[in-house]
């Protein structure tokens, strides 16, 4: 099944002073905000509420972060049937986050049917990865009947950094980005294109995250199945009993770091999983790009964890990248972005607030834009 470019939409069109409620739907969590341009008018606490509060402002429109757009739904795209039909049907691939970002579709379609609905997938960031980069080694009739690809995902989260970063670094045409987060991955952007990412075709793949496992030998998942684990126990597994969890018994990373520095060992084997494959996939990235100019880190963890950080770019200190270790320090809670490079670093090394919800109200901003005119 090839890429469809039908629900790809031109950018760049959009009023940036068009109001927008941003809808970010997670498997456990939901974050609302009006925005006008940049500036956050409200930050509703639930979806009737942000309801409300957009019918008090009068909002152009509705994003919503989708994770997976699959092979159709390649950009910010407006809500229509066929959309939906789309997006409902990649729900085995992303279980614990497409029904809850179409849930809220559906909600705020009931609430506002006449405020117009654009979805925002965060494969788009993906979708001209290099074939070389995008095909696994799978036999051809797979490939075209169920459209295998590495499809790669957090781009809204990667988008809005590479943006940070052209305004801290001019002319950074090598680009790391570290979405470190509950989900976690690592995108190698040159020239403002992504050339590989750590998640695949599903975002099971790569980094070891909160409840997912991350990259695992495929022989393992078969033999298990051999050994009479059902699918839908391994499919719970893999999404929700994993990475973390499975190593620590729990996928906050502050609390495995707290019990690692009171010298539990299964935080400290589980920190030192997390870092092993921090630092391999890092090295990958860097391979991708043929050399780095810019280390950027983001997500819950990327912006929180000194630790984290501090082992990322040890994993790269080879290569001569360095974070001054004060900066480092002081760089938790950050508002917009820090730079912690050390002194002498081959790379500069800088912490990116995520802001998923500018680039779902651009993308809204660009899909309005002609119907506007």
């Amino acid at each position: 099944m090839a890429l469809a470019a039908r629900h790809r939409p031109a950018a760049g069109s959009g009023d940036p002073q068009v109001k927008v409620l941003t809808v970010n739907a997670g498997s456990s969590s939901l974050k609302l905000r009006v925005l006008d341009g940049e500036h956050v008018l409200a930050e509703p606490d639930d979806l009737d509420a942000a309801v409300v509060t957009a019918q008090q402002v009068g909002v152009a429109g509705v994003g919503h972060r989708v994770v997976h757009g699959g092979p159709t739904v390649l950009g910010p795209t407006l809500v229509d049937g066929d959309v939906l039909a789309a997006l409902r049907g990649l729900t085995p691939l992303v279980p614990s986050h497409q029904p809850a970002a179409l849930a809220g579709i559906e909600r705020v379609a009931a609430a506002l049917p006449d405020v117009p609905q654009v979805v925002c997938p965060d494969t788009a960031f993906h979708v001209d990865l290099p074939a070389a980069a995008s095909t696994p080694a799978l036999p051809a009739d797979w490939r075209r009947r169920w459209g295998l690809r590495r499809y790669g995902f957090h781009g809204l989260s990667v988008a809005h950094a590479c943006r940070r970063v052209a305004g801290s670094v001019p002319g950074a045409r090598r680009v790391l980005v570290a979405h470190l987060g509950a989900g976690a991955s690592l995108t190698a952007v040159l020239d403002g294109r992504s050339v590989d990412t750590t998640m695949g075709f599903t975002p099971v793949d790569g980094l070891v995250m909160a409840t997912r496992c991350g990259a695992v030998d495929p022989g393992t998942l078969l033999w298990l199945l051999h050994q009479g684990v059902g699918v839908d126990e391994l499919t719970a597994a893999l999404e929700t009993g994993s990475g973390l969890t499975a190593l620590a018994g729990t996928g906050d990373m502050a609390e495995v770091e707290r019990r690692a520095d009171s010298h539990d060992p299964e935080a400290t084997l589980a920190l030192g999983v997390h870092a092993h494959r921090l630092r391999a996939l890092l090295a990958q990235m860097v391979a991708a790009l043929g050399g780095l100019d810019v280390l950027a880190l983001t997500g819950g963890v990327g912006e929180n964890s000194v630790r984290v950080r501090e082992t990322a770019a040890a994993g790269l200190a080879h290569l001569g990248v360095r974070v001054d270790a004060d900066a480092n320090r002081r760089a938790v809670g950050v508002s917009d972005l820090l730079d912690v490079t050390g002194p002498g670093s081959s790379a500069h090394v800088l912490v990116v607030r995520a802001r998923e919800d500018l680039e779902i109200a651009r993308g809204v901003r660009d899909v309005l834009g002609p119907y506007r005119r």
